[in-house]
Protein backbone atom coordinates (compact mmCIF):
# COMPACT_ATOMS: atom_id res chain seq x y z
CA UNK A 1 0.00 0.00 0.00
CA UNK A 2 1.21 3.47 -0.85
CA UNK A 3 -0.60 6.76 -0.28
CA UNK A 4 -0.74 9.39 -3.00
CA UNK A 5 -0.38 13.14 -2.59
CA UNK A 6 -2.86 15.39 -4.36
CA UNK A 7 -0.67 16.32 -7.32
CA UNK A 8 0.03 12.62 -7.95
CA UNK A 9 -3.72 11.95 -8.16
CA UNK A 10 -4.23 14.81 -10.61
CA UNK A 11 -1.30 13.72 -12.80
CA UNK A 12 -2.54 10.12 -12.82
CA UNK A 13 -5.99 11.25 -13.87
CA UNK A 14 -4.56 13.45 -16.61
CA UNK A 15 -2.28 10.68 -17.90
CA UNK A 16 0.85 12.73 -17.30
CA UNK A 17 3.25 9.79 -16.92
CA UNK A 18 6.18 12.03 -17.84
CA UNK A 19 5.70 13.91 -14.55
CA UNK A 20 6.71 10.85 -12.55
CA UNK A 21 10.19 9.66 -11.74
CA UNK A 22 11.09 6.11 -12.76
CA UNK A 23 10.87 5.12 -9.08
CA UNK A 24 7.44 6.74 -8.75
CA UNK A 25 6.13 4.86 -11.79
CA UNK A 26 7.48 1.60 -10.36
CA UNK A 27 5.83 2.24 -6.98
CA UNK A 28 2.50 3.05 -8.65
CA UNK A 29 2.61 -0.13 -10.71
CA UNK A 30 3.65 -2.42 -7.86
CA UNK A 31 1.46 -1.25 -4.97
CA UNK A 32 -2.14 -0.84 -3.96
CA UNK A 33 -2.91 2.88 -4.11
CA UNK A 34 -4.73 4.86 -1.45
CA UNK A 35 -5.53 8.45 -0.61
CA UNK A 36 -6.57 10.35 2.43
CA UNK A 37 -10.14 11.69 2.12
CA UNK A 38 -8.55 15.13 2.44
CA UNK A 39 -7.07 14.63 -1.05
CA UNK A 40 -10.64 14.62 -2.40
CA UNK A 41 -11.29 17.88 -0.59
CA UNK A 42 -8.09 19.49 -1.88
CA UNK A 43 -8.87 18.42 -5.45
CA UNK A 44 -12.32 20.01 -5.11
CA UNK A 45 -10.74 23.17 -3.70
CA UNK A 46 -8.40 23.33 -6.72
CA UNK A 47 -11.42 22.92 -8.99
CA UNK A 48 -13.34 25.67 -7.22
CA UNK A 49 -10.49 28.17 -7.51
CA UNK A 50 -10.01 27.34 -11.19
CA UNK A 51 -6.64 25.54 -11.00
CA UNK A 52 -8.18 22.39 -12.51
CA UNK A 53 -11.30 22.01 -14.65
CA UNK A 54 -12.65 18.66 -13.43
CA UNK A 55 -14.48 18.25 -10.10
CA UNK A 56 -13.11 15.98 -7.42
CA UNK A 57 -15.83 13.34 -7.57
CA UNK A 58 -15.19 12.76 -11.29
CA UNK A 59 -11.43 12.44 -10.81
CA UNK A 60 -11.60 10.15 -7.79
CA UNK A 61 -14.35 7.97 -9.27
CA UNK A 62 -12.41 7.56 -12.50
CA UNK A 63 -9.24 6.51 -10.66
CA UNK A 64 -11.17 4.11 -8.45
CA UNK A 65 -12.52 2.39 -11.56
CA UNK A 66 -9.36 2.52 -13.69
CA UNK A 67 -6.61 1.76 -11.17
CA UNK A 68 -8.41 0.58 -8.04
CA UNK A 69 -7.65 3.72 -6.03
CA UNK A 70 -8.86 3.35 -2.44
CA UNK A 71 -9.95 6.05 -0.01
CA UNK A 72 -8.50 5.28 3.40
CA UNK A 73 -11.08 4.92 6.14
CA UNK A 74 -8.90 5.58 9.20
CA UNK A 75 -10.62 7.47 11.96
CA UNK A 76 -10.60 11.25 11.57
CA UNK A 77 -9.74 11.55 15.26
CA UNK A 78 -6.63 9.38 14.80
CA UNK A 79 -5.50 11.34 11.76
CA UNK A 80 -6.05 14.72 13.43
CA UNK A 81 -4.20 13.55 16.54
CA UNK A 82 -1.25 12.58 14.35
CA UNK A 83 -1.47 15.85 12.37
CA UNK A 84 -1.20 17.92 15.56
CA UNK A 85 2.47 16.99 15.81
CA UNK A 86 3.31 18.06 12.25
CA UNK A 87 4.25 21.64 13.06
CA UNK A 88 6.75 21.89 10.19
CA UNK A 89 3.98 22.95 7.79
CA UNK A 90 1.14 25.44 7.94
CA UNK A 91 -0.65 23.76 5.03
CA UNK A 92 -3.64 21.91 6.54
CA UNK A 93 -3.94 19.64 3.49
CA UNK A 94 -0.30 18.54 3.75
CA UNK A 95 -0.64 17.96 7.49
CA UNK A 96 -3.65 15.69 7.05
CA UNK A 97 -2.23 13.82 4.04
CA UNK A 98 1.04 13.08 5.83
CA UNK A 99 -0.80 12.15 9.03
CA UNK A 100 -3.04 9.74 7.10
CA UNK A 101 0.04 7.95 5.72
CA UNK A 102 1.51 7.81 9.22
CA UNK A 103 -1.67 6.34 10.68
CA UNK A 104 -1.76 3.84 7.81
CA UNK A 105 1.91 3.03 8.42
CA UNK A 106 2.66 3.32 4.70
CA UNK A 107 4.78 5.51 2.42
CA UNK A 108 3.47 8.66 0.78
CA UNK A 109 4.24 9.25 -2.90
CA UNK A 110 4.91 12.95 -3.35
CA UNK A 111 7.15 15.34 -5.24
CA UNK A 112 6.63 18.02 -2.58
CA UNK A 113 10.11 19.06 -1.40
CA UNK A 114 8.95 20.11 2.08
CA UNK A 115 7.27 16.77 2.69
CA UNK A 116 10.19 14.81 1.24
CA UNK A 117 12.63 16.60 3.54
CA UNK A 118 10.57 16.21 6.72
CA UNK A 119 8.64 12.94 6.44
CA UNK A 120 10.87 9.87 6.42
CA UNK A 121 8.28 7.71 4.66
CA UNK A 122 7.83 10.17 1.78
CA UNK A 123 9.15 8.85 -1.53
CA UNK A 124 9.58 10.05 -5.06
Amino acid sequence: MIYLDTHVVIWLYAGLAEQFSARARKLINENELAISPIVSLEVQYLHEIGRITIASDAIISDLQERIGLQIDGASLAAVVTQALALSWTRDPFDRMIVAQAQVGNAPLLTKDAAILSRFDAAVW
